[in-house]
Parts: C-alpha cells; sequence; structure tokens
C-alpha cells in the first residue's frame, strides 16, 4: 500500500476513536516523528538524539557562562545522573565544554564549543527549511498560544501522574 494509502487507513481509524485516544495517538506520533529528526541531526555529528537534544539545550540556555547540568536535566525531564555522563561524552568528542561553576565547584557548568557552535550554524538552512515545512501553516502567535496550551496539559499530566502513581503506591 502507498504512503499515502497508509495515511489516509491510518486517519479514517483515527477518527473514529474517542478524543482523548485521539489526541493521545497524534501527540505519540508527533513525538516519534522528532524523535526521528533528533536521531538524524545527531548523525550529523556522529552522537545520538537524547546528546543532540543536550547541546539544543546547553545552545538555547546558555548565556555565555555555561549551564548547570541539573538545569539541562530539569528542562529535558530526566535525571542528572542522565545528563553527566553523556555530556561527559560529548566532551570527549569535542562538541561540549564541562567546568565547575566559580561559585561553587560541586556545579558543572556546560557550553558548546566552537566546533559545535560552527556546526549548529551550518546547519541553519536546513532547521529553517524545517521550521517552514512543519509551521508554516502557523503565525507566530498561533504557535505561542498552543505551545502554551501544551505546556498546560503538560503540567496537568504530570500532576495526574503522580496522583495516579500515590494511588497504586508505585
Amino acid at each position: 500500500m502507498s504512503a499515502t494509502g497508509t495515511d489516509a487507513t491510518r486517519q479514517r481509524v483515527i477518527e473514529n476513536l474517542d478524543i482523548i485516544k485521539r489526541f493521545t495517538l497524534e501527540i505519540s506520533s508527533i513525538n516519534s516523528h522528532l524523535e526521528e529528526v533528533r536521531q538524524l541531526w545527531g548523525k550529523t555529528l556522529g552522537i545520538t538524539g537524547p546528546q543532540w537534544m543536550i547541546l539544543m539545550a546547553v545552545s538555547d540556555l546558555d548565556k555565555n557562562d555555561g549551564v548547570p547540568v541539573n538545569v539541562v536535566s530539569k528542562l529535558l525531564r530526566v535525571d542528572p545522573s542522565f545528563v553527566t555522563p553523556q555530556s561527559k561524552m560529548l566532551e570527549q568528542k569535542g562538541l561540549l565544554c564541562r567546568a565547575p561553576s566559580p561559585s561553587d565547584a560541586r556545579v558543572v557548568r556546560l557550553s558548546l564549543t566552537d566546533k559545535t557552535k560552527k556546526h549548529l550554524a551550518s546547519l541553519t538552512e536546513q532547521y529553517d527549511t524545517f521550521r517552514e515545512l512543519v509551521f508554516d501553516e502557523f503565525s507566530e502567535k498561533e504557535l505561542a498560544e498552543f505551545a502554551a496550551k501544551l505546556a498546560t496539559l503538560n503540567t496537568r499530566l504530570e500532576k495526574a501522574c503522580m496522583r495516579v502513581a500515590l494511588t497504586y503506591d508505585f
């Protein structure tokens, strides 16, 4: 069956689902596509999708003095014990700098190397094309409103997960 036929079949099945199930499936599908893109962009540097996300977090958060590991882990919703060894691997590849904080040597601050900054700059055109392809139908205002609603949903899901965990005493 062609990709278009498969898409049409999937759409018919989804349209017959309860709206919450439909929403959940669409979000899950979006996440799968985003994960594939992260893996592909990571391959351009010889790294994994999660390592790519660490670099993106540092790129977005660093204001020229590095970003603490715990801040990166909070943004990515992973434990710092995951970010620490991954950042060490990225440092070994020459993609990330790890340095103790000047105010607290226990805190490790992450920053991108010049090599990584140059690589990310070389991907600007591809990123812009990707962004246009995916988000062209939305204005900046619509995207901001949608992102805010997703953030609200995310907060509610986090609370619901805690409640379920407490209910079943996990």
